[in-house]
């Protein structure tokens, strides 16, 4: 399959590569410019999208992916039918179907397929997709998915699948923040961090974000899996869509207050386990 993939940061440069190694026909676009092996790579995302079967998005923000679309050199003028657009970042639900309608107005489909999994998971090829899509759009991307990841869950049409998304980030960033306020707690009234830590894998508490995350809390290690702005950023998602339905999520407060202050005190590129070292501040 002829396939354009746009963003190669921690998580789409992996995928890219993925896509490539299958034996797709892959070709691959970064702001700043990056070469992902057995790929192509492009000057613009227009010219990257040029005879493409998929135009797969993998960037940072809603501005990001609407630019890649439909900005300067964007793939909206490549697009024709037949082709299918997936977008892998984390953005808006509500942008993603004004997005969906402009790409479906010329002729190609729109799935948003946004993933969990983190840096290993991408560079493993155990990704898990949240898609929104139509059965016979997801069926035809079946086998991209295989390549790079364990899972899909079809969550329904388009827009769900950031819709679930951005509820899936909401809970790890509030089960994060509860498992570093008790570890900090713990630690200061003398408990041993690695005893704590096992307690807490071996009780009900346990969660596949501590999991994940305890080895890199007990070694300080902050290097970004999941940039802390990033973080932040959805959720800021997940406020302006609760806000939009008129949902107050009391804990979403709490948490967001966290990484306004943590992105403020310079821990916005290293991983979001860097709120422990705000905490540890005070």
């Amino acid at each position: 399959m002829k396939i354009a993939f746009l963003g190669l940061g921690i998580m789409g440069k992996p995928m890219a590569a993925n896509l490539a190694k299958a034996g797709n026909e892959v070709t691959v676009w970064n702001r700043t410019p990056k070469n992902v092996e057995g790929a192509k790579t492009a000057s613009t995302p227009a010219e990257a999208a040029e005879g493409a079967d998929v135009v797969w998005m993998c960037v940072a923000d809603t501005a990001a992916v609407e630019r890649l679309l439909f900005g300067a050199n964007g793939v909206e003028g490549k697009l024709r039918k037949g082709m299918i657009v997936v977008d892998s970042s984390t953005i808006s639900p509500v942008e993603t179907l004004k997005f969906a309608e402009r790409v479906r107005a010329k002729g190609a489909d729109y799935v948003d397929a946004p993933i969990t999994g983190s840096k290993v998971g991408a560079e493993s090829a155990q990704l898990i997709f949240m898609v929104g899509a139509s059965d016979e759009t997801l069926k035809r991307l079946d086998p991209l998915f295989k390549v790079m990841g364990k899972k899909v869950v079809h969550m329904g049409d388009v827009g769900k699948g950031q819709a679930s998304k951005i509820s899936l980030n909401l809970q790890i960033a509030m089960i994060f923040q509860g498992f570093i306020e008790g570890f900090e707690l713990a630690s200061r009234l003398g408990v041993n961090p690695e005893k704590f830590v096992d307690l807490v894998q071996n009780t009900m508490v346990r969660s596949g974000v501590v999991d994940y995350k305890a080895p890199f809390v007990l070694k300080r290690d902050y290097s970004p899996n999941f940039p802390l702005r990033l973080m932040r950023k959805d959720l800021h998602l997940v406020n302006d869509a609760s806000k939009a339905i008129d949902l107050h999520l009391p804990g979403l407060e709490s948490v967001l207050a966290v990484y306004e202050e943590a992105q403020k005190a310079g821990y916005g590129d290293q991983d979001y386990a860097a709120t422990l070292a705000l905490l540890e501040k005070k």
